[in-house]
């Protein structure tokens, strides 16, 4: 689930790092560059790992910074396309089920499709069914452990919004706060729904196995 994966960036160090020793100020800088951030078509970068290879620093005009080109190692999660892996569910609806790994991912997502034959969803429990016989109805339960296996990776290119997006987002914000405050909740009934922002990395799963589906079922 975890690799190894070797990148070369060009690291600012700003003057407050100076009096940090080379090595550890330039993790420092590319830990809150890269920790918790998805590299497009490498996967979550969980933390730096080591240094490989730094170049001296150079100064720009006008930047009191300095600009070090290096080699490093992070540690990257990437679930390879076959693996088997457990996580919890964190969320149930009719399109199917998300799960979280490790506390570190949650976009990991088990459509209806990939779920055993016969399974359905129950919106009075709020969790999907699977009728394993007759007598016996096994439910994916949220804050359950789950065991699944890794059917496909999705990276999605998601661009950054411009200028004039935010400005927008934040003048439809304002007027939705002033007429909540001189409407009430009435307000809500004409307020559109704002788009969701696909992820920028993903991961299909499937339980049609045995051995699949809630860990407690097996044991």
């Amino acid at each position: 689930m975890f690799v190894l994966s070797k990148i070369s960036e060009l690291v600012r160090v700003p003057p407050d790092d100076f009096a940090r020793d080379t090595s550890l100020a330039l993790q420092h800088q590319l830990n809150k560059q890269y920790a918790g951030k998805v590299i497009p078509h490498v996967g979550l970068c969980v933390a730096v790992y080591d240094l490989l290879d730094a170049a001296d620093g150079q100064l720009m005009p006008g930047d009191g910074a300095a600009y070090v080109a290096v080699t490093f190692r992070a540690l990257v999660l990437r679930p390879a396309v076959g693996e088997v892996l457990t996580g919890w569910i964190t969320h149930c609806d009719a399109q199917g089920i998300r799960v979280a790994l490790l506390g570190l991912f949650d976009d990991v997502f088990i459509p209806a499709r990939m779920l055993f034959e016969g399974c359905r969803f129950s919106p009075d429990d709020g969790a999907w069914v699977w009728p394993m016989d007759e007598d016996t109805l096994l439910y994916f339960d949220v804050n359950e452990t789950v065991r699944f296996r890794v059917e496909q990776e999705l990276f999605v290119e998601v661009k950054p919004r411009s200028p004039a997006e935010r400005e927008e987002d934040e003048r439809r914000q304002q007027e939705r706060q002033q007429k909540l405050l001189e409407g009430g909740s009435e307000v809500e009934k004409d307020a559109q729904p704002e788009k969701e922002t696909p992820p920028a990395y993903a991961i299909l799963g499937s339980c049609q196995t045995d051995g699949m589906g809630l860990v407690s079922w097996w044991e």
